[in-house]
């Protein structure tokens, strides 16, 4: 089935699905935080994008971090024009699921969010996260300016040594500019705030990350 295949294989662009001019209609407020999902954002706010594996829980790993103004689930790093979850799931639109995370940095840093980013879920699967497997639930970090492509990869360089030292692999994140950042369907914002039991192996009640490594000092 076309909609159930899981692909490990980024599709080109002439692979892609066409997608749509119109955006898919998302929900308008947060439902822990209870502000606008969308902008205009306020000012002094910055953006943030992650990729984690499944979104729901990574999107709750942010949500709960003081300075945050809004978290949204959502798709980032593709070829298709507002995706919906089917397609993405397809593994024929080269999206991943993201968080898109605004924050004030007076309150949390960029590097706080690297913080949580990496100790939040397993950089080194490529195209997985635990038991979900496919593009959609790669490893991946769209950065907003050089600045934070600059604190990515010094934050990549001390979780490497990190990991080798216990044993893990090479990281496998995609380290991107942002590109459009898509907003996933209603019923995907802040999911399990809705559905306290519902799984995802991240921040929910599947697998723990087994990556929660010591960097400092």
């Amino acid at each position: 089935m076309l909609f159930t295949r899981k692909k490990t294989v980024l599709p080109t662009a002439d692979q892609a699905l066409p997608g749509r001019d119109e955006a898919i209609a998302t929900q308008e407020r947060h439902v822990v935080l209870g502000t606008p999902l969308e902008p205009p954002f306020p000012e002094g706010t910055e953006r943030a994008i992650f990729g984690m594996g499944c979104f729901w829980g990574a999107e709750k790993l942010f949500w709960q971090l003081p300075g945050i103004h809004t978290t949204a689930a959502g798709y980032a790093g593709g070829v298709t024009p507002n995706p919906t979850y089917e397609e993405v799931c397809s593994g024929r639109t080269g999206h991943a699921e993201v968080v898109l995370v605004v924050f004030r940095p007076e309150e949390t840093s960029y590097d706080e969010l690297l913080r949580v980013f990496w100790e939040g879920h397993d950089p080194t699967q490529g195209m997985r996260q635990g038991n979900d497997v496919g593009t959609q639930y790669r490893s991946a970090v769209f950065v907003a300016s050089p600045t934070q492509h600059e604190a990515v990869l010094a934050s990549r360089a001390r979780y490497q040594e990190a990991l080798a030292r216990s044993g893990y692999g090479e990281i496998t994140t995609e380290i991107a500019d942002a590109g459009p950042f898509f907003y996933a369907e209603p019923y995907h914002q802040q999911y399990l705030a809705r559905n306290p039991s519902g799984y995802c192996g991240i921040g929910g009640t599947g697998v723990a990350c087994p990556v929660g490594l010591a960097t400092t000092g």
